[in-house]
């Protein structure tokens, strides 16, 4: 782990001496990257989408007559390995603004450092709810999971789908799966006017769950909210297979892996969840899809983009339309006038046309549609889309 975040450093070190911090004729983004650490079976193929739309807005001209160039960190999802980066971006890389961090752990003590130095940061995957509060300089191309969550029972109400009555189920050892469990699932519940009949909890590294599942098959929910990352919707859907429990698991975007239905082997029939981004929704998802596969596939990576390469992809347009708009010249001595600029146009965004969706920010968080997925006969499959109101 130590070699992993160190070669972060070094490689923003690197970049940082090759003939000074950037050219002038620049327009530098910072990125922080988790291509090492615990989330980097969602995050190792962000930097391919990063890529990808800053090689397609360079080819167009760039932005005001200008290239875009990308330093990045790797974080290892260490909140201190992020910190060192944002400071690391802003004093010494002269970047415009900062792709990242990734999670909400992250985020946390990463956003308060970006406001000291006047610098925006958009995460690409924090969902825990309110972390932009209080902050003009931190943005998050997420929905929080209390509104994703919400929507998800939306589109269940609105199918006439079982609901009558749910049990909670979460990772405590995990920032958003914890709050997903013992706040947002609670009181969206109580909205949809469905009893929280019990609940349960686990660690993320605990494969045995047959203690939870069988506290839940006695339960015996319609609805079962799930606050945790992949592996523990896994652990958790085998389980209650077994077992023969039959319930609907419903979870926010901690679970959008594209290959979580291939994943469960056979189990997890049901399972739903709000996400951001699906490949399949419309001809633009289908293109980005399409060309990050090549690329993925030539890497010896997954093909199937999830909700993250989607976000990351859509922050470099939103960064690019707010330097445009802002007028902005990559001169070192505009540069924390430049960086206000770009904060105070993203405030202002209203509908970007982009490839998730029509974006807005409200508050420092994205408003953009969610589409309610399902797991059916081994494969995801689009049960809604619910548009921002």
């Amino acid at each position: 782990m130590k070699k992993q975040v160190l070669l972060g450093a070094t490689m923003l070190a690197a970049l940082l001496t090759a003939g000074g911090a950037r050219a002038e004729d620049e327009l530098v983004l910072g990125y922080m990257m988790a291509k090492s650490g615990p989330y980097v079976s969602l995050a190792n193929t962000n930097e391919i989408a990063v890529d990808m739309a800053v090689e397609e807005i360079n080819a167009k001209g760039g932005i005001n007559g200008r290239k875009i160039k990308v330093v990045k960190f790797d974080t290892a999802g260490d909140p201190k390995q992020a910190t060192t980066a944002v400071r690391s971006f802003a004093k010494d890389a002269g970047a415009l603004a900062v792709i990242g961090p990734f999670s909400s752990s992250e985020v946390r003590t990463t956003f308060p450092v970006g406001e000291r130095e006047g610098i925006s940061q958009m995460s690409m995957a924090s969902s825990a709810p309110g972390l932009t509060k209080g902050f003009t300089y931190g943005f998050r191309n997420t929905t929080d999971e209390g509104k994703v969550i919400d929507q998800v029972l939306a589109a269940i109400k609105d199918k006439k789908l079982p609901m009558a009555s749910g049990a909670a189920a979460y990772a405590t050892d995990d920032v958003v799966s914890k709050s997903v469990g013992t706040k947002v699932v609670p009181a969206e519940f109580e909205k949809y006017g469905i009893p929280l009949k019990g609940s349960v909890d686990f660690q993320l590294a605990a494969f045995d769950l047959s203690p939870q599942v069988a506290q839940l098959k006695q339960i015996n929910p319609d609805i079962v909210g799930l606050g945790s990352p992949p592996e523990g919707a896994i652990n958790l859907a085998k389980e209650l297979k077994r077992q023969g429990v039959s319930t609907r698991i419903i979870g926010g975007t901690n679970m959008a892996d594209p290959e979580l239905p291939k994943r469960m082997d056979g189990a997890g029939e049901t399972l739903t969840i709000g996400t951001t981004f699906f490949g399949e929704a419309n001809d633009k998802t289908k293109a980005f899809a399409d060309a990050f596969a090549k690329r993925t596939k030539a890497a010896g990576l997954r093909t199937d983009p999830n909700q993250m390469d989607a976000s990351v992809y859509d922050i470099v347009y939103l960064y690019a339309e707010a330097m445009k708009r802002a007028g902005v010249t990559g001169d070192r001595a505009k540069v924390a006038e430049e960086r206000a600029a770009i904060r105070d146009q993203l405030s202002k965004l209203k509908d970007y046309p982009a490839m998730e969706g029509s974006i807005s920010f409200t508050d420092g968080d994205a408003v953009k549609p969610v589409y309610v997925i399902e797991v059916k006969d081994g494969k995801w499959t689009l049960l809604d889309t619910r548009l921002p109101n």
